[in-house]
């Protein structure tokens, strides 16, 4: 290529050789070392791994071949930091730059995932994570605040999603940065304001996929603060599904992506509608059951001879008080008959033991002076003053002699 004919034209592709062709002749290009942070790294289906080195001020695209990644001691993720060796090369179709690694190392952790662990232990220790600070998502919310990009497709998802799942709901825009450097502030001032006014019932917090620096914002403490002291429940819905930030732990529900989020926060209006269509259906035969059984219930009472003709009832109750009167007369009747012999019995026991009944038969009893009976002689002397008893009277007597029978 001539480096001084003004009037050569050049194609697009001889500029993008020759920038290789240069780039490719200079010896520290060709085998160099590098120590940056992982950042929109991607595992390509074909074996090959995509990602860029960044510091504070720049990043470069990289590639690491198949062949060359089975060497790897470890996996790489966003945020990691490492130590890469390979060239720089330039890729002609697309024109740019990219360092083609050779060989890569772990070099301590990335700040930015450092400080990712750092705080999630920090906050889980204040028991920022518990389940039992988690609020319930009401089951018919009326309106929603959704705190997203004004511009971004995460809006138009929810939107979509909700208008489809419940087409009676309000959604209220709170339109803040979801990147940079003043989106965290953005971010937690918004979730002030919609607890403040009550902009809504619950709220989604959310963005759309990134790498570990696009989705920082949700892992600032400000942020974290202003999900756990929110009264209104909050649904975290950040990046894609393999994305975890803090927003995600805090939060009361956590959902994979925008979308999803709007399902979590809303019922299905056309299965809410059948599910009432089934009770409203379960109701109607349960009333209907009712309704048989109080006419069966009714017809029994209607065919009751009793109802249909009353006094018969009330003789049906004088037979039957008829009956009592005789069955309780009869048992009297053998109470009384059994306790007249017992009682006869009795006083046969009695009048065998009464004294008078045996001076009936012609004895006598004898009494002393002080009406003590007297059994035998010895009770008895001489002079004594001693009473015969029989059966009609009683004789007063003196004792003239006393004998003893030998």
């Amino acid at each position: 290529m001539s480096t001084n004919g003004t009037d050569i034209r050049y194609s697009v592709s001889d500029v993008n050789k020759y920038i290789k062709s240069v780039i490719s002749g200079d010896v520290v290009l060709q085998n160099l070392t590098v120590v940056g942070e992982i950042s929109n790294f991607k595992a390509h289906y074909t074996g090959h791994l995509y990602f860029s080195l960044k510091d504070s001020s720049a990043l470069i695209k990289c590639v690491m071949f198949k062949s060359n990644v089975s060497s790897l001691m470890f996996r790489p993720a966003d945020g990691m930091k490492v130590m890469v060796t390979g060239s720089v090369s330039v890729f002609e179709r697309d024109g740019t730059y990219q360092i083609y690694v050779r060989s890569m190392s772990e070099d301590g952790v990335g700040s930015l995932a450092q400080q990712f662990e750092e705080l999630k232990r920090k906050l889980s220790d204040m028991g920022y994570f518990n389940p039992e600070h988690k609020i319930p998502i009401p089951v018919f919310p009326r309106t929603i605040a959704v705190i997203t990009s004004s511009t971004g497709a995460v809006i138009r998802d929810i939107i979509n999603v909700s208008t489809r799942r419940f087409p009676g709901v309000h959604i209220r825009l709170l339109p803040v940065a979801v990147q940079g450097p003043s989106a965290a502030k953005q971010i937690a001032y918004a979730i002030d304001c919609a607890n403040k006014y009550s902009l809504g019932e619950v709220i989604i917090v959310g963005r759309g996929g990134g790498s570990l620096e696009d989705l920082w914002p949700f892992n600032e403490e400000i942020v974290a603060h202003a999900v756990y002291n929110s009264k209104l429940p909050i649904i975290s819905a950040v990046g894609h599904e393999t994305d975890f930030t803090i927003c995600d732990f805090v939060a009361d529900l956590r959902a994979p992506t925008p979308s999803a989020a709007a399902e979590l926060a809303l019922p299905n209006v056309s299965e809410e509608s059948l599910k009432i269509r089934d009770f409203s259906n379960q109701i109607d035969k349960g009333l209907l059951n009712i309704l048989a059984y109080e006419k069966l219930y009714l017809d029994n009472l209607c065919r009751n001879r009793f109802l249909s003709d009353p006094y018969e009832y009330i003789n049906h109750q004088r037979m039957e008080i008829d009956s009592s009167h005789m069955s309780l007369n009869h048992i009297a009747e053998s109470i009384i008959s059994g306790e007249k012999l017992v009682l006869h019995r009795l006083i046969t026991a009695l009048d065998a033991l009464d004294p008078y009944s045996v001076l009936e038969r012609g004895y006598t009893t004898v009494t002393d002076s002080s009406e003590r009976p007297v059994t035998d002689v010895s009770g008895i002397s001489a002079g004594d003053n001693i009473n015969i008893i029989f059966r009609d009277g009683t004789a007063l007597c003196k004792v003239m002699e006393v004998k003893k029978h030998d």
